[in-house]
């Protein structure tokens, strides 16, 4: 095995892994509705998880390890990539901004902050902000 496969394998591994662990947040309330189902599906496409791996994880959510990211930025990395993703497929309306609340919370964010972390980060999304931008803003608005 190549450094290249060592480095491919790790990063589906870690998108697997936060895609399941999104599909937990998902199936908090037990069911997935369809608007829960179009997010997932166009998650999966775009952190490439194969249909027959989205099927497997849809089926054994629970058997992925939820890992959210440890430091800060890492967590604020992952809200800018999901927020950048329901801006661009011009996601509207409450159930997608509960569902990134609650994504929010399963990465790390407090509960208590998650929805104005989330419309901040929407806000900064729909400015076309940069990563570094965005990190910056959601962190002085914590201080």
């Amino acid at each position: 095995m190549s450094f290249s496969d060592l480095f491919d394998s790790g990063f589906k591994k870690r998108n697997e892994d936060h895609f399941a662990a999104i599909v937990r947040v998902a199936m908090d309330d037990g069911i997935i509705t369809d608007d829960e189902k179009a997010f997932l599906d166009r998650l999966a496409r775009n952190l490439e998880i194969s249909e027959a791996n989205y099927a497997e994880i849809l089926k054994n959510y629970q058997s992925h390890p939820i890992n959210p990211p440890t430091s800060y930025d890492r967590r604020l990395e992952r809200l800018f990539d999901l927020s950048r993703m329901v801006y661009v497929d011009h996601i509207k309306g409450d159930h997608e901004e509960v569902l990134l609340r609650k994504i929010a919370v399963g990465l790390g964010f407090n509960p208590e902050n998650a929805k104005y972390v989330v419309d901040k980060a929407l806000t900064l999304v729909s400015n076309g902000v940069d990563l570094d931008t965005f990190i910056e803003e959601v962190k002085q608005m914590n201080r």
